[in-house]
Parts: C-alpha cells; sequence; structure tokens
C-alpha cells in the first residue's frame, strides 16, 4: 500500500488550520497560545479519508513569518502540498516563501485551496483567481487545480476532496533507499506508556519490539509501540505519520530535529557536499563562507557555506558548496535542505546533500569539482567509485556506502561484486562488506615499494626490514588486513620478498664493498683460524674498537648469510668449521653407538667450555638425541 502526506501552506490568517478542522474534524491547533492569539504556532497534525479510501497524513503548518522554521520542519517529510491562499487577499509573502522552501525540499505535486471564498464577490474571486495562477506560472504548481472554498460555508469541499484524491493518485512512491529514519517533530509523554516521538517516517519501515538509535544524541532504544493515524500497528512503513512510543528513554534526553535510524546505519555530521541553488528572488550576492541557517529534517543548525567554485553567488545561481555546521546533523545524500539568511531571517535558497559525511575540501580544485558533477548525476557504479577515493586507505563499509550515497544496500552490494570483478574495487573484510580502491590498494604497493627501496638505501648492511617497522611508517589508516594484501600482492609479482617477520625487495643484496669488505674478511678470518676454539662474539667486535657498529653488522649479515653459526648469546662459529665436525661427529657415533662429554673431547680435543653448548647444539639441530648421560644418532631410533 502507499503511503502519503499531505503539507499545508501558506500566509498566516489564510484559513489553513479551519480547513482542516472542516476536512478532517481535527483542530491542530492544541496549544492555549495558539487558542488566545487566533493562530497556529507550531504543528499540527490530522488524517483525512478521501473518496478513493486512501488515507492522507496531514502536517498543518503555521502561517506566521516568525515560525517559518516550523513550517519547514513541517514541510521536510510531505509528499504533496495544499497551497492556502485567502480569496480576500491573495498572494502574500509567505505564500511566496512557502512554495519557495516547498520547491526547494523537492516537492513536485498539490494544490491550491482558494479559501474565504464567502467573503469576495464573484467577480472578485475570479480575479484573485487569476492572480494565482499568473503567479504560479514556472513553478511546479503551474498545472494545479485551484479549488475555491468556504471552511465556514463548506462549499467547494467536495471537489477539494476529489482534487487531493486524484493528485495523491497521480503521486509516484518516492525511491526507498531503505535506510529507516524519522526526523522527531514532537515529544511528548502518555501515563501508562512513558515518551512517544512523532513524525514523518522518510524511508524503509520499522516494526514494533526493534532495536533502535536517537541521533545524533547517540541514545540506544527500543519501540514499544506504534500508532499510524490513531490506530496501534505492528509495523510502519515509508511515508506514513508515525507515532512512537519508546522503551528506555526520558522525555528530557530528547527534542524536535532528533532522528531515530537503526544503529551503525546513520552517522551525524557536521560537514555536507552539496548542490546549492540561490533563489532568484534574492535581492543581493551571496558571498563565500557566509552564516546561514540550515533547515534539514526538523533541525535548524547555524552554518557557514563555503563555495568551492566562486567567491560569490549571484541570484538564481546554481553552485557546488561545502556546508560547515556549528552542530551535529543527520542526513543522507540525497536529502534536500534549505537555507535561510542569519539576519534578516528569509529564504535565500537550498538544494540537495550529495555526500553527508565529506573531508575539508581545497577550493577551485578540479578532481572536487569532478568528483561533485558524478554525485550529483551519475551512475551508481561511478559514485560509488567516488565514495572510494574518498575513503582512502581505510576503505568503507557496504552500510556507510549506502549512507554516503542514498542507495539501498541491495543495489549497492550488486554494483560493487562488478567492481570487484572487474579489479577496480577490492574487497577488505566479508564481514561487513568493506571495499577499498583498487587504485589506493595499487598506491599502498608504491608506498611499501619506496619504503623499502629507501630503508635499503640506508641500512645496506641489513638484509631487510621487519614488517612491523614497515607497517609503522606507513600512514595510519592502512589496517593490517590491507598491509598483508599488499604484501601478498607484492610478493606474488616478485617485487619484495617476505621471509617470516622481514621483508625486502626482490632485487636487494648486501654488497660490501671497500671497508666493510675489508672487515667482512677479518671477522671470517678470525673464525676459520680459530676453528672450533673461537673467541666470544663480543670479544671479536670489541676487537675493532672504533668500528664497533659496523662489525656488529656484518656478523649479522654473516649469520643471515650462513657463513657463520650462533649456538648461543657469545658462542659463534664458522659454518666450514661445524659442518666439519657434524661429519666426524656422525661417523664416530655411527662406529661407537653412543657419544658421551668424554669422547666428545676425545673427539675435538675442546674444553667443556665448548663440548656442552655444541653437544646440545646437535641435539637442537636434530643429528642426535640425548638418553641419559649419552647421545645417540636421531637417525637410529
Amino acid at each position: 500500500m502507499q503511503h502519503f502526506v499531505l503539507g499545508t501552506a501558506g500566509h498566516v490568517d489564510h484559513g489553513k488550520t479551519s480547513l482542516i478542522k472542516t476536512l478532517t474534524g481535527t483542530d491542530t491547533d492544541r496549544l492555549k497560545e495558539e487558542k488566545a492569539r487566533g493562530i497556529t504556532i507550531e504543528l499540527g497534525f490530522a488524517s483525512l479519508s478521501l473518496p478513493s479510501g486512501r488515507a492522507l497524513g496531514i502536517v498543518d503548518v503555521p502561517g506566521h513569518e516568525k515560525f517559518i522554521k516550523h513550517m519547514v520542519a513541517g514541510a521536510a517529510g510531505i509528499d504533496l502540498v495544499m497551497m492556502v491562499i485567502a480569496a480576500d487577499e491573495g498572494v502574500m509573502p509567505q505564500t511566496r516563501e512557502h512554495l519557495h522552501i516547498c520547491s526547494l525540499l523537492g516537492i513536485k505535486t498539490g494544490l491550491v485551496a482558494l479559501t474565504k471564498v464567502d467573503l469576495v464577490e464573484p467577480d472578485w474571486l475570479e480575479l484573485v483567481r487569476s492572480e494565482v495562477a499568473d503567479y504560479l506560472n514556472g513553478t511546479f504548481l503551474e498545472d494545479a487545480p485551484i479549488v475555491p472554498v468556504s471552511a465556514i460555508k463548506e462549499t467547494g469541499l467536495a471537489e477539494l476532496l476529489t482534487a487531493l484524491d486524484k493528485a495523491a493518485g497521480d503521486l509516484r512512491q518516492k525511491s526507498d533507499d531503505g535506510i529507516f529514519r524519522l526526523p522527531v517533530d514532537r515529544i511528548f509523554t502518555m501515563k501508562g506508556f512513558g515518551t512517544v516521538v512523532t513524525g514523518t517516517l522518510i524511508s524503509d519501515r520499522i516494526r514494533v519490539g526493534e532495536d533502535i538509535v536517537v541521533l545524533p544524541e547517540d541514545i540506544p532504544a527500543r519501540i514499544r509501540g506504534l500508532q499510524v493515524h490513531n490506530q496501534p500497528v505492528e509495523e510502519a512503513f515509508s511515508g506514513q505519520r508515525t507515532a512512537i512510543n519508546l522503551q528506555g528513554i526520558e522525555k528530557t534526553t530528547l527534542e524536535r530535529g532528533s532522528v531515530l535510524v537503526r544503529p551503525q546505519t546513520v552517522w551525524p555530521t557536521r560537514r555536507l557536499d552539496v548542490i546549492f541553488q540561490y533563489l532568484s528572488s534574492n535581492t543581493r550576492k551571496l558571498k563565500n563562507r557566509s552564516l546561514v541557517r540550515l533547515h534539514t529534517g526538523t533541525i535548524e543548525i547555524m552554518t557557514r557555506i563555503v563555495l568551492l567554485d566562486a567567491d560569490e553567488l549571484t541570484p538564481g545561481e546554481t553552485a557546488f558548496a561545502q556546508l560547515l555546521l556549528a552542530d551535529e546533523d543527520v542526513v543522507v545524500a540525497g536529502d534536500h535542505f534549505v537555507l535561510r539568511s542569519y539576519s534578516p531571517v528569509t529564504t535565500i535558497g537550498g538544494g540537495r546533500i550529495l555526500d553527508p559525511l565529506p573531508g575539508k575540501h581545497k577550493r577551485k580544485s578540479e578532481k572536487v569539482r569532478a568528483h561533485l558533477q558524478i554525485l550529483e548525476g551519475g551512475a551508481l557504479p561511478d559514485k560509488i567509485s567516488v565514495i572510494l577515493d574518498r575513503s582512502g586507505f581505510g576503505g568503507i563499509p557496504i552500510r556507510s556506502l549506502a549512507f554516503r550515497l542514498g542507495a539501498h544496500v541491495k543495489k549497492i552490494r550488486d554494483v560493487i561484486e562488478g567492481l570487484f570483478s572487474s579489479r577496480q574495487a577490492i574487497l577488505l573484510s566479508s564481514d561487513d562488506g568493506t571495499a577499498v580502491s583498487a587504485a589506493w590498494h595499487k598506491q599502498l604497493e608504491e608506498l611499501i615499494t619506496r619504503a623499502l627501496t629507501d630503508y635499503h638505501r640506508k641500512n645496506p648492511l641489513k638484509g631487510g626490514i621487519s614488517k612491523e617497522e614497515l607497517k609503522a611508517g606507513l600512514p595510519a589508516a592502512v589496517s593490517t588486513r590491507l598491509f598483508n594484501m599488499a604484501l601478498t600482492g607484492l610478493a606474488k609479482k616478485e617485487t619484495i620478498v617476505s621471509e617470516k617477520d622481514n621483508v625486502r625487495l626482490a632485487s636487494h643484496e648486501v654488497q660490501l664493498a671497500g671497508e666493510e669488505d675489508d672487515l667482512r674478511r677479518s671477522i671470517a678470518d678470525i673464525y676459520a683460524q680459530a676453528k672450533l676454539a673461537p673467541p666470544s662474539l663480543s670479544d671479536v667486535i670489541g676487537g675493532f674498537k672504533d668500528q664497533k657498529a659496523k662489525a656488529q653488522k656484518i656478523v649479522q649479515l654473516m649469520l643471515k648469510d650462513g657463513d657463520l653459526i650462533k649456538i648461543n648469546e657469545e658462542l659463534v662459529f664458522a659454518a666450514s668449521a661445524l659442518d666439519q665436525l657434524r661429519e666426524d661427529y656422525k661417523a664416530r657415533l655411527a662406529r661407537d653407538g653412543q657419544a658421551t662429554p668424554a669422547t666428545f673431547k676425545d673427539l675435538t680435543g675442546l674444553s667443556r667450555k665448548y663440548i656442552i653448548p655444541l653437544m646440545e647444539y646437535f641435539d637442537v639441530s636434530k643429528l642426535t638425541v640425548r638418553v641419559g648421560d649419552h647421545r645417540v644418532l636421531r637417525e637410529k631410533l
């Protein structure tokens, strides 16, 4: 079933509330002050049954210029507008402003109720009707029916209901981005129920018992009960005026402008990328960084408008801009907004949100402009590519993509699978569908390659760098998973070699020359001459005095290359000496069947200082096994 909301609009005292009361029987002026002053101050709500059986939710808005922000809050969720114009006064200032607001909010359907016809003569009525038609020419209401009515005499009501029914029947259901949200326009408590909020459910659906979050306050709650048109329901749908009984939340923690969402589907923001239309009715230019009042949903926020391609706008111009908000807002890409001047307060323009969570932009940037042009009117695959590019090394989960593009998760999933197949994007996590742009993955590979090149240049004697140290030098947004994926990709391309915890360029070889080569030869000579009785490692290093650091690095290199073998912290042997000892020891064991420290001493002539560590080394290297006080060949077991 389709669900739509009708909103009133028009100048103060043109009879909006009286007409709604006559049509529905509901007096939407509920406040004492409204009764006393005879004007609508707050939003009012009612429901209307049409001749076809369709039901419309109704939002009655204030007409006085002092309460325009309330009007904008009420108009934010409506599908069609009933512009109310009194026959005895015709088009007035708030008629014009309300029409601008409705247009800026993307409302495209409605009609005109020409009220108070009982106060004018037929000739005057025709004159006003003609004046109204001329005024509406070129607006979204230019072909809308103009229906004369009188709430007092109850004339023209049948014609008005027929016109409303036809307008509702011609409406197409709004495309649903699948992201549940309900901007709160009223909060109250009911005895026995607790906190109740109302608003227009602008996307998706919600059921009793579901968990939600109130943003930007970030307060968790649960749906205790739902009402639509004053009737309890188990489920409410997009387009319905909905009352929600919240469990686990106090009235005092909420205010108009709060938004109900599902957890981890929408995120508060203080920066918006937008396409902005500066109304031609403005009388002066709009300068960059002007202070303005932003209206989205049911909230007003003080804002700076940063013009991205110009220093000022002339009336009637449209431009890309970034809005810098004084407080957090809760919106999704594709939502409409209205801007009003700071002082005097008038509606100056509005538009559509292109990215609800952008970074800071450099003004007059070709790349930024190209991105915004795609976000404004590009195909979904191109829009996804833009947001992936903006998300950098961190990538972005699929739910966040839906939020930043105002598109259903299912549509995004279908498109992004194609991007994975064409290798334009890479799946980073299957848990939440986090994807990263292939361009950022490639850039990471280039950063790693440059980092290794730089490391090898500064440390020519080291065979490689630890993975931990390499990652620490990369941007913080690079996750361990993405880092490992990049290493795997580079290894497959044979660009790098990854050995346990170390990484090096495949082309890297330690090249010793001059003084360093001389040091290596000297160290090799020491161990070659010492054979099985070398000095301690600290004595070897210490013997080079002013070259201790270099000697230490060269020893490490020789150990890595296998020229030297370390059996404990102080004992290092030439590999050739241990290889020969291994053969001799193996032969003795094969002949005698076993070996003890005494027979090992007989074999080598070494002191206990060397015998015990060497016998333990051959145990560890799996030549021998200790059995009691003697060793036997492992291969004999």
